[in-house]
């Protein structure tokens, strides 16, 4: 693990012992674990339901974006999704990413970096619909203060986004590229990685694609705002569309902030503010948020199981392993195994 992985861990698991200790002041715990025990069974096994509608069209639409490289069954992709999910539950930093892209790549006899383009996609469009979906719920609610300001922080942030993704995509077509390109050759390795990635992240060009990725996106947004709607339910609290979907999206935004694994702490604390401005109290919205994080963790964190022993992987990031392919790539020899500094 480098230096900055064992960094971004420590200030995460530091982040979220603050959200807990946050939490622990502002509700009354004893009564919040009443209200959950006395949740709505029926309503939880709706959440059961949608949290598989929500994974399966993530799911989807990696298989969509990973389609003009190589058609790779839907059930695989699937598996890989799943084990991604399992990697964030248990593993710090979001490393739950390079894990799936490297393991995709691997079952699959692809280029890391390029797998790797095709999630740097997702993540794009992802935030593009949170900051959207997050915008339209605060016009519609009428909220204002920090959390307005948060939204169009986000819509900035998206803004570079998209600006950083076009210029990657293009890159080799802009003036004085020539020029970055013949410095870039005496570092044949980065060059190589730099032009695995571009591959796939020109997947975003082909309107198709973007169509249906876009597509799908919604249908797994549309679920995941059920999600907190069953959750509500579940312990007696009436969410509008409008309030779930604030929701979602802000807790969402939130996992961006560093914190231990599963994003334990952050995601309560995030959740109970937001539902703080609806007028919920603090107890049945930390209830709510206990539900619906516990929901979505052991649907994953199962699923990942399931895919780690059907695929026959692990929780490996690849780190070594791209670096052996880009050096193989770049008629460079692969790095000696053992350790390595940062």
């Amino acid at each position: 693990m480098s230096r900055r992985t064992i960094l971004r861990t420590v200030i995460g698991i530091a982040i979220s012992g603050v959200a807990i200790w946050i939490l622990a002041g502002s509700v009354d715990l004893p009564r919040a674990f009443e209200v959950l025990r006395t949740a709505n069974p029926a309503w939880i096994l709706l959440m059961v339901g949608t949290v598989f509608i929500d994974v399966g069209a993530r799911g989807a639409r990696w298989r969509a974006l990973l389609q003009p490289i190589k058609s790779v069954p839907y059930r695989r992709v699937l598996g890989y999704t799943y084990l991604g999910y399992l990697a964030n539950n248990v593993l710090p930093a979001r490393l739950g990413e390079l894990v799936r892209s490297h393991a995709l790549a691997k079952g699959e006899v692809l280029s890391t970096a390029t797998v790797l383009g095709t999630v740097v996609v997702e993540r794009v469009v992802d935030t593009v619909i949170v900051v959207a979906l997050a915008a339209i719920s605060v016009v519609v609610l009428g909220v204002g203060g920090t959390i307005s300001t948060a939204v169009i922080l986000g819509a900035g942030f998206v803004a570079v986004l998209v600006l950083g993704l076009i210029v990657a995509m293009v890159s080799h077509r802009l003036p004085g590229s020539e020029r970055v390109t013949a410095i870039a050759e005496r570092y044949p390795r980065i060059l190589e990685l730099a032009r695995r990635l571009r591959d796939g992240l020109a997947v975003v060009a082909r309107p198709g694609v973007l169509g249906r990725a876009l597509l799908l996106s919604a249908a797994a947004w549309t679920a995941s705002i059920a999600t907190f709607v069953a959750g509500a339910q579940a312990v007696g609290i009436d969410l509008t569309i409008p309030q779930a979907a604030l929701l979602s999206s802000g807790v969402a935004l939130a996992t961006i902030v560093p914190s231990a694994p599963g994003y334990v702490g952050t995601f309560e604390l995030t959740a109970v503010s937001i539902a703080s401005i609806f007028g919920t109290d603090p107890d049945s919205a930390f209830a709510m948020a206990l539900l619906v994080h516990a929901m979505i963790l052991t649907v994953t964190s199962v699923g990942g199981v399931i895919a780690a022993v059907r695929l026959g992987v692990g929780l490996d990031t690849g780190s070594d392993a791209l670096d052996e392919e880009v050096a193989s790539d770049a008629n460079l020899s692969a790095p000696e195994p053992g350790p390595r500094p940062g």
